[in-house]
């Protein structure tokens, strides 16, 4: 029996996507476990950009199956699409995808509140990506939303759908001035998107459970990142699930006595996408080149995303929340022209040194970053594929994120394509 998490360790969009697939290949079974259609996962295979939304990464290796827990939203018009194109381009997905029939479903309600919302809130917006995922979790929360099981049973969906459409046509109406949806076509919708996703439809509970007791090799993902997890995040600039390694189990239906190893994902600088506190970001001159060295744009929303250097204080953070027991460290190759390189290794606020990662947002918007300045190698590390053939400068700063956050960088990526990976054994780090 092995079940090993990966999750991302900073604000999201890590390289999660290749991460995953790179390890699917030993695995029998990848499964997803919070978060919606707001996650792009990217993979790169015979220089082809594949980007997947909902469906895990693993789908792309035909030995491994996929499962999307009922800890996920999902949004049947994304999903569809998805099993399209991944058809379209040659990789069968029937008898291999599996989706869990207590998953919510993100309604056209969802996305219409949570563009309105945003819009409505002006400067004080969040960022969401808008594509309904808090609407859809706030249901959830609320007891009024709508699962997959909920499809069995034409009466009952109906009467769920009519009952929240005309809830949401006031508020849609009356404090946000829009249109008002047709309730008739939306249940029709959803009773022919059951139709085509059936043959997916299962208890995935029970089905991990038996392949765990069968000794399969279980590789589970989260979206997004710890720094966006709603209780542990930059809160309120957070999503609105738990992307952390706690929230594998309840997303998932299997227990914490089945989870042997945590694996954290973090580029080798900080990114994050939207509003909300990033204390290492840099100036809008040097993000822009960071920006397109590393091609840091969304995945699912081709927004720009926010640059700066790597923050150990984020990373411990990470590695305490969710038990971490080993770093894969992706885009290394993006440093690889730069003179000198910082790593953040504590703040400053108010004359006082925090180690930790603070709870309150105005120190997190006001805390002063305090940096330890390490040379550049100035060479590519594009070709390395033995941890030894890196420049020595690249191997220091390694090793020194490893002494920052105490925790052993297994994996390093340097590139986009699969075989730009080194995998770093115990004895390198004597190197």
């Amino acid at each position: 029996m092995a079940v090993k998490i990966v999750v991302g360790a900073q604000w999201g969009d890590e390289g999660k996507g290749k991460i995953v697939d790179y390890l699917s290949e030993k695995v029998d079974i990848v499964a997803r476990y919070q978060g919606g259609p707001n996650a792009g996962h990217t993979v790169v295979i015979d220089e082809e950009q594949i980007v997947l939304h909902q469906i895990p990464s693993g789908i792309l290796h035909e030995n491994t199956a996929c499962v999307i827990g009922n800890g996920v939203v999902i949004d049947p018009i994304v999903l569809m699409q998805e099993i399209d194109f991944l058809t379209q381009k040659g990789f069968d997905v029937h008898g291999r995808l599996f989706i869990s029939h207590r998953a919510h479903l993100i309604m056209p309600y969802h996305h219409l509140l949570d563009s309105s919302r945003e819009e409505a809130q002006g400067i004080e917006k969040i960022g969401t990506t808008g594509r309904g995922i808090g609407p859809a979790y706030v249901d959830k929360y609320n007891r009024s939303g709508i699962r997959i099981v909920d499809l069995l049973d034409r009466n009952v969906l109906r009467e769920k759908i009519r009952k929240n459409i005309e809830e949401k046509n006031k508020v849609l109406e009356r404090i946000y001035n829009t249109s008002q949806i047709d309730v008739d076509k939306v249940i029709q919708d959803y009773i022919e998107f059951d139709h085509l996703i059936d043959d997916y439809v299962t208890d995935v509970s029970v089905y991990l459970n038996d392949a765990i007791r069968r000794g399969k090799e279980i590789l589970v993902e989260g979206a997004q990142g710890t720094m966006l997890d709603i209780d542990f995040g930059t809160y309120p600039f957070v999503t609105s699930s738990n992307p952390t390694a706690g929230g594998a189990c309840c997303g998932l239906g299997i227990g914490p006595t089945a989870i042997e190893q945590v694996i954290g994902i973090a580029k080798a600088y900080t990114t994050r996408v939207g509003m909300g506190p990033m204390p290492t970001e840099f100036d809008t001159d040097f993000s822009q080149t960071i920006r397109s060295l590393g091609a840091e744009f969304g995945a699912t929303t081709g927004r720009p995303r926010r640059c700066g250097w790597l923050d150990a204080v984020v990373l411990r953070h990470a590695v305490r929340i969710n038990g971490l027991s080993s770093f894969v460290l992706t885009k290394l190759d993006v440093l690889d022209t730069l003179p000198e390189i910082k790593i953040c290794t504590e703040y400053r606020y108010k004359g006082k040194t925090i180690r930790n990662y603070p709870a309150e947002i105005y120190i997190q918007e006001e805390a002063e970053p305090i940096y330890e300045v390490h040379p550049g190698w100035l060479q590519s590390t594009k070709e390395a594929r033995q941890f030894a053939e890196m420049p020595a400068n690249a191997r220091a700063y390694i090793h020194r994120i490893e002494e920052l956050t105490e925790t052993p960088i297994e994996i390093i990526s340097v590139g986009s394509r699969r075989d730009q990976t080194i995998v770093k054994s115990t004895e390198s780090k004597k190197s």
